[in-house]
């Protein structure tokens, strides 16, 4: 099985759960570094998220996936919270980061740069709008390579 599919197996497995424990499933990663394979499940909420309610949904999840064994592979399951820079990768993602700050990077260079940050004006289904000073910027989603909401320290 391809690592999308596994993403999307997962996706279904948990997706409920992860809803009735109060919580909103933001994004679902099965990567290897290294040696090791890790299934990284980001989780949010309205009110934040804390170690708390990672651990709460670790133990909603983890019978799921050891009951339905959807890998095959030995993995570490690691659940948490988008934090404030949070990853943009589908459009509900962009969605939510309208009206926000976020940093964006092209596969190449538009208008002279491959990095953008500007306010979030729109997301349509190909593309999204910011604002950069006084311009907006229509910016096709498939030239993106990188997208987080931006925090200023």
């Amino acid at each position: 099985m391809s690592k999308q599919n596994t993403v999307n197996v997962i996706r279904q497995l948990i997706g409920d759960t992860v809803t009735e424990l109060g919580y909103s499933l933001w994004d679902v990663e099965y990567v290897k570094e290294g040696a090791a394979w890790y299934l990284r499940i980001t989780i949010d909420s309205p009110n934040g998220i804390g170690i708390g309610d990672c651990e709460a949904v670790y133990r909603g999840i983890n019978p799921i996936l050891d009951e339905k064994d959807p890998i095959e592979w030995a993995y570490t399951l690691e659940v948490m919270s988008p934090g404030v820079e949070r990853v943009l990768k589908t459009n509900e993602h962009f969605v939510y980061a309208v009206g926000q700050v976020i940093v964006i990077k092209l596969f190449k260079a538009q208008e002279g740069q491959k990095e953008f940050v500007g306010l979030l004006l729109d997301v349509a289904d190909n593309s999204i709008t910011l604002q950069i000073e006084e311009q907006s910027m229509v910016i096709d989603k498939t030239l993106i390579s990188k997208a987080n909401v931006y925090y200023e320290f």
